[in-house]
């Protein structure tokens, strides 16, 4: 069986550099090319660092792309141009960019997860029941802690479990967002989605969602210890990707998830 051929896109990040490491050990994928947004002849597991471009890019099956989102488009721009997939862990983007996104991806196979864990898509999944289930009664709120290095917040993640509340009752994600919150110690329900970001220490990732009804709390939790369980997913989704048709597709269509 032929390997598939890999790039990886800021691969100076925290995520470039745990999936640089995590594909040494792979028997299914050969890394082909390294980018970033500044170059100096370095090499990195015998491959010198380029720019996004079409050189970098050309010889890929899949490009993997953890960076920020005006990289992001950067890339699916070139990527749409070369029919190369790509799978983005990416997080931060605006409606408009999310709109981006959509169009190119009627060129080339996405695959767009703001969380690569089974564990985080299952929990998305089961906000989406409860939301459903317990109906207006509840209110609900996102709580969520990352190491002190990342910049967005609230965190990808969060804003997928917000999305999944949002889907439970059937109303629009963007009118139901309610306050975003950093570093409080406590943060209150409301009628809408409120969310508390904390940023401390080299937390891996911690997500809440809260439901409750004045009269009892339901608590969905999910902790992760180890970034390697995100480079696994994002190896999984590339090689999921291989075989399908232009379009966005997330870890929902991977895992199977109705």
């Amino acid at each position: 069986m032929n390997k598939i051929k890999l790039t990886i896109t800021g691969c100076l990040g925290r995520m470039g550099q745990q999936l640089v490491k995590s594909v040494k050990n792979s028997k299914k994928f050969k890394l082909v090319s390294l980018t970033e947004n500044r170059t100096n002849n370095k090499k990195i597991s015998g491959l010198i660092l380029q720019l996004n471009s079409v050189s970098a890019f050309k010889n890929a099956n899949v490009i993997i792309d953890f960076t920020i989102p005006k990289c992001t488009l950067e890339v699916l721009k070139i990527a749409s141009k070369l029919k190369k997939r790509v799978v983005i862990g990416t997080t931060g983007f605006s409606k408009k960019e999310e709109n981006l996104i959509k169009k190119y991806s009627k060129k080339i196979p996405i695959l767009k997860a703001g969380n690569m864990s089974l564990g985080i898509n299952l929990l998305i999944y089961l906000t989406e029941i409860a939301s459903k289930s317990l109906g207006d009664n509840f209110l609900s709120k996102v709580f969520e802690v990352h190491h002190k290095h990342k910049k967005d917040h609230p965190s990808g993640t969060a804003l997928m479990l917000g999305k999944g509340i949002a889907v439970g009752k059937k109303k629009d994600f963007y009118k139901l967002a309610g306050k975003k919150y950093f570093n409080k110690n406590t943060f209150p329900y409301s009628k809408k989605i409120n969310f508390n970001s904390i940023r401390k220490g080299e937390i891996v990732g911690n997500h809440k969602v809260f439901f409750s009804s004045g009269k009892e709390t339901i608590t969905l939790d999910h902790e992760a210890f180890d970034r390697a369980l995100y480079s696994e997913g994002a190896f999984t989704a590339a090689q999921w990707l291989m075989n399908k048709k232009p379009g966005l597709y997330s870890m929902r269509n991977v895992l199977n998830f109705k």
